[in-house]
């Protein structure tokens, strides 16, 4: 007999429809908890955060709940000298929540807050001779890293600041032979980092480096009986792979390889009836980030077109935002 599957079990009486306004409210509600533990304990996600609850909230069409004016500020106020953006007041600069700092003003409209040619040098000072990115001054090198640099690059117009040939020569020596990729060249293949390397592949245009049907394959085979996918083999579902796994599908035009119902009904069946809110797994804690990446990833699937803007594969912001920014991104 082989080692059962690790999977869930969704009962019987879960939700099967998606309660927006729920998810609205909870949303919204979550800035205002500045005293409450959760939040203080979070400060150091607070940029990333802000980008969850922002980009849910617009892709369910509410984004006016959010005041723009105090986010943006609090933004502005996130930058540091050399052009880096840190998580929070008087945090060190940091790749990562320089990218949640640029989509959160991109969708806001108001980039022009920040020192934009700041923000450029920063990331430009972070590239290696062997084409990778360092996340901040520290030195750790991550394919997620590549990623946010040309994202962040990609919506400031400025590509051409860096060595872009380089940059995609990196990530193409993080392929695995199983088509996926990983942090460094050598690492175990894993969705979250296979969605980086494939995203910063189609924002420089070089998709002619990915193996769509094998590693198509390798993203169909994350999904699970429960209809849930995980990050990589012999782990439990998680809705956050609803984005990573769906999302590089999606770029490389194998979305249709999954069981997208069965898919729906686990995301669906990870929301909170009472609080709203989508959590990791049935009857876990929501929170911002599963919620915001259950709610794109409903959106991927087509699923409520009515009430769900169309979401950017490679970005995770509304279509219409790169639309209005004049952002391309190359898909097969």
């Amino acid at each position: 007999m082989g080692t059962p599957l690790k999977d869930v079990t969704i009962k019987a009486d879960a939700p099967s429809e998606l309660l927006l306004q729920k998810h609205v409210d909870y949303i919204a509600a979550y800035s205002d908890k500045v005293n409450d533990y959760e939040y203080v304990m979070t400060e150091y996600l607070r940029m990333s955060g802000i980008y969850w609850g922002i980009t849910a909230l617009d892709l369910m069409k509410q984004l006016p709940k959010m005041n723009k004016e105090e986010v943006v500020s609090f933004v502005k106020s996130c930058q540091h000298d050399c052009g880096g953006i840190g998580a929070s007041v008087s945090h060190d600069p940091h790749l990562l929540y320089t990218l949640s700092a640029v989509q959160i003003l991109s969708i806001f409209d108001a980039v022009d807050a920040i020192d934009v040619d700041k923000v450029v040098e920063f990331i430009r000072g972070l590239q290696q001779e062997d084409g990778s990115f360092m996340g901040d001054q520290w030195g750790e090198i991550d394919t997620r890293f590549s990623f946010c640099a040309v994202a962040c690059l990609a919506l400031l117009k400025r590509l051409d600041v860096i060595n872009v040939d380089k940059a995609v020569e990196y990530v193409v020596s993080c392929k695995n032979f199983d088509g996926g990729f990983g942090v460094r060249p050598g690492s175990e293949s894993h969705s979250g980092q296979i969605y980086c390397c494939v995203g910063m592949l189609a924002i420089t245009n070089s998709l002619h480096h990915v193996d769509p049907d094998l590693l198509g394959w390798w993203l169909c085979e994350r999904q699970l009986p429960s209809g849930g996918l995980n990050g990589r083999p012999e782990k439990l579902p998680d809705v956050c792979y609803s984005w990573w796994v769906l999302a590089s599908l999606k770029v490389m035009g194998r979305i249709h390889w999954i069981d997208k119902s069965k898919l729906e009904r686990f995301i669906l069946a990870c929301q909170d009836e009472e609080t709203g809110g989508i959590a990791d797994r049935p009857g876990d804690i929501v929170d911002p980030f599963h919620t915001l990446f259950g709610v794109a990833g409903l959106s991927l699937l087509g699923s409520y077109r009515n009430q769900l803007k169309a979401v950017n594969p490679v970005f995770c912001m509304p279509e219409e935002t790169l639309t209005r920014l004049g952002v391309r991104t190359q898909l097969l």
